[in-house]
């Protein structure tokens, strides 16, 4: 069947370099979209995106509201992109605060992941979801790429659950080999608790770590992808331990990759 599918990803070719999450998130929006569903695909505008090259600009109907974070408004910007060769739209998620800097996740200067990831990851999120309600547009499935987009299920699940949009959404998560640098701010579960989450899942936040983030991620999960053949041991533990459908590694050669794929969203309804 024809699914609308929401994708929140932590990267996309050819706005940032080629990895395996962005190389994916590129090619999964169009081949889902030939294959007769209706795609959405959002992704942060980091500082690190040249603009002009790519043809971003502001969609001022969706952009202006403010969002709160221990306890500070940060203004949503909405911009948007075509791919021309794949004809499909990718949305982008801004505010000065939180993605002005030149770079995407680690501080070249250090090798440090930033100091405030965990609230750009819960402005994502949240950034994401009011824009699509805005949008009026109720996806079937929800699948997010990269550990940035974490917050996007407890949000969905917990939230957003009761609103029409995302009522019967079903959540698929893909874990790639690009394990957090160091761990999260300390204070990410109390953070995310302050949205309006109550759930003693929270817990786990409380020592943020790659390998935490994914056990408390898989409890919202419908679904999970092996979208990298390196992930680590013990996060494909914390995955067998969780019992989620699971699409296992595949090459991206393999001649029914996007087939697959598309079954799987199917299997989880």
């Amino acid at each position: 069947m024809a699914n609308k599918i929401l994708y929140m990803c932590q990267e996309i070719t050819p706005y940032l370099p080629e990895t395996e999450c962005s190389t994916l998130c590129r090619q999964l929006t169009q081949a889902m979209q030939e294959r007769g569903n209706e795609i959405r695909s959002f992704m942060p505008r980091y500082g690190c995106i040249n603009e002009r090259r790519h043809q971003l600009h502001e969609v001022i109907r969706l952009s202006g509201m403010n969002l709160i974070i221990d306890d500070n408004d940060h203004q949503l910007i909405i911009k948007v992109a075509s791919i021309p060769s794949a004809r499909v739209q990718i949305y982008f998620i801004d505010n000065d605060d939180y993605f002005a800097r030149k770079a995407a996740l680690v501080n070249p200067e250090t090798g440090e992941g930033f100091a405030d990831n965990d609230e750009r990851a819960i402005f994502f999120a949240r950034g994401v979801l009011e824009t699509v309600k805005k949008l009026r547009w109720a996806p079937t499935v929800v699948h997010c790429h990269g550990w940035l987009t974490a917050v996007g299920p407890v949000y969905l699940k917990r939230v957003f659950s009761d609103d029409p949009i995302f009522r019967d959404v079903k959540v698929v998560v893909s874990l790639y080999g690009d394990e957090l640098p160091g761990k999260l701010d300390p204070a990410f579960a109390a953070k995310i608790a302050s949205e309006g989450v109550s759930d003693k899942n929270l817990e786990i936040l409380k020592d943020p770590s790659y390998e935490n983030l994914c056990r408390f991620v898989l409890d919202y999960a419908d679904g999970v992808v092996l979208a990298s053949d390196k992930i680590s041991d013990e996060v494909l533990k914390i995955v067998r331990e969780s019992g989620k459908p699971t699409l296992e590694y595949q090459s991206p050669e393999a001649a029914d990759f996007f087939d697959n794929y598309n079954r799987f969203y199917d299997e989880i309804q």
